[in-house]
């Protein structure tokens, strides 16, 4: 009988990380340059490990080999088979990363056999000042842009976005995009680690070398047009559940609550995945209660219908579906 899942992170070290992924998650891997916790994922050799239960040691393509419809529901077994659809991840920005676009799913498929990449941020912490980069401040031309970037004033016709905790932000493939210094974000994306990376501040390696970038791959994807309202609106109302993004590829919803509340998930026909960013509760289904706690990602297999959700405190959580 399937229960709620509980994994095992899949850490990263980055050379833009920093330790605030252990500050606030406990995510120790004893490195000052954490920059990445894959919370749950079926991608390629960084494929999620279960912590909990008697399927512990297994990994997500393992189960759903086995379990199938039963664990990711059937309709999305039937459009992605072993793969797992969606990556999400806790990132650590300790210094600006690089400034980034993504192809979506014809180019990804055509150029790499893979899914584009279309994703969400939820701001976790952000320290005074941040910002992030989202899209062009006014419609650019390609020929603009090249220009820009050949004289290294790029910078200049992007938006600057200042954030604050509780900030949510969807960026859909083609829209330039880069986390600034001293922003943690909780990310919910395609499965898929396609990153075209256009500019990243002249910065060099160890061995002095400028990283790579992909100015010609990217050039055909990048959405030029102005980024009016990049910030998602919602007003976050205490034990309701709250919708933040809604899209071909996911729904997020985020929950605050201190009281008990019930969840039916019959009509879904998909998996449900929690990320908890504040507090701790118990999942509580007709069998199996399960501790969940502030940095926990759990995965609610498709056929468990039905579930409580019993907080031990206040509690903030990410609530995500197909």
């Amino acid at each position: 009988m399937l229960y709620p899942l509980k994994f095992k992170p899949v850490l990263k070290d980055k050379i833009w990380g920093g330790s605030r992924l252990n500050q606030l998650f406990g995510k120790n891997n004893n490195s000052d340059k954490l920059g990445e916790s894959w919370e749950l994922s079926g991608y390629e050799n960084d494929e999620s490990v279960v912590s909990n239960g008697f399927l512990e040691g297994n990994n997500l393509t393992e189960l759903i080999e086995i379990y199938m419809g039963e664990l990711v529901g059937d309709k999305v077994y039937d459009e992605f088979g072993l793969m797992f659809p969606l990556l999400f991840k806790l990132i650590d920005a300790n210094e600006n990363l690089s400034i980034q676009v993504h192809p979506g799913d014809e180019v990804a498929a055509e150029r790499h056999n893979s899914f584009g990449k279309t994703e969400m941020w939820y701001v976790v912490a952000a320290e005074q000042g941040s910002e992030l980069i989202i899209g062009f401040s006014k419609d650019c031309t390609s020929e603009e842009y090249l220009d820009a970037l050949e004289n290294d004033k790029v910078e200049d016709l992007l938006q600057r976005v200042p954030v604050k905790p509780g900030d949510v932000l969807f960026i859909p493939a083609g829209l330039v995009h880069a986390i600034g210094k001293g922003v943690v974000v909780a990310e919910i994306q395609q499965s898929s680690d396609i990153t075209y990376r256009i500019y990243d501040y002249k910065r060099v390696d160890d061995a002095g070398n400028e990283r790579e970038l992909h100015t010609d791959e990217a050039l055909d994807v990048i959405n030029f047009s102005a980024s009016l309202n990049p910030k998602t609106e919602y007003s976050l109302l205490e034990n309701q559940i709250v919708p933040l993004v809604s899209c071909e590829y996911f729904t997020t919803n985020i929950i605050k609550f201190d009281q008990a509340l019930t969840r039916n998930y019959g009509e879904i026909d998909s998996f449900v995945a929690y990320m908890c960013l504040e507090g701790s509760f118990i999942v509580e289904t007709a069998t199996q209660k399960t501790p969940v706690n502030k940095g926990d990602t759990i995965l609610i297999p498709a056929c468990i219908n039905e579930i409580g959700l019993i907080p031990n405190s206040e509690v903030t959580l990410l609530e995500v579906h197909l």
